[in-house]
């Protein structure tokens, strides 16, 4: 490796030691990055696509109409297909964030009407839409999450 590329901060954590669950992984300025690992790394149990691009769609936009809608800056999925990634503007605390992140699980889960965004003018790849695999995923690690009250951090490990 070149000596002048360094590690982006996602790789000094290590993996073999990461459950599932939710976690800051990072601040820039005002942004704070939330991990959401709905599979535990390196276990061979990944999300399939499907899943992972039906989530992306609806909890993405059950976040973006939530109450903290103007400073969710991103969500969208890990490559490893272990999870996603939240970023939120820091004046919403992450003790509200995870509050927020249950209250729109939920909502995918109970959704019954079509995938937001699930035709050819708003999505790329439109066909590959699961719902109940989504519910399922969303199930699963509300779970995990459930639980906590606060949020972890990758130094906790």
């Amino acid at each position: 490796m070149n000596a002048a590329i360094k590690n982006i901060k996602s790789f000094l954590v290590d993996h073999t030691k990461l459950a599932e669950g939710i976690y800051i992984s990072r601040t820039d300025g005002d942004c704070i990055t939330y991990d959401l690992r709905f599979c535990r790394p390196n276990t061979g149990i990944l999300l399939e696509n499907a899943a992972i691009h039906t989530t992306e769609h609806m909890l993405a936009t059950f976040l973006r109409n939530s109450e903290i809608a103007d400073s969710v800056v991103y969500f969208g999925p890990m490559g490893c297909q272990t999870g996603f990634y939240l970023i939120v503007r820091d004046c919403v605390s992450p003790q509200k964030t995870l509050e927020v992140l249950k209250e729109c699980l939920v909502r995918v889960m109970e959704h019954e009407g079509a995938v937001f965004g699930a035709s050819e003018k708003e999505c790329g790849n439109y066909r590959n839409l699961d719902l109940n695999l989504a519910k399922k995923s969303c199930g699963a690690y509300l779970s995990v999450i459930e639980g906590m009250d606060c949020v972890r951090t990758y130094e906790e490990i």
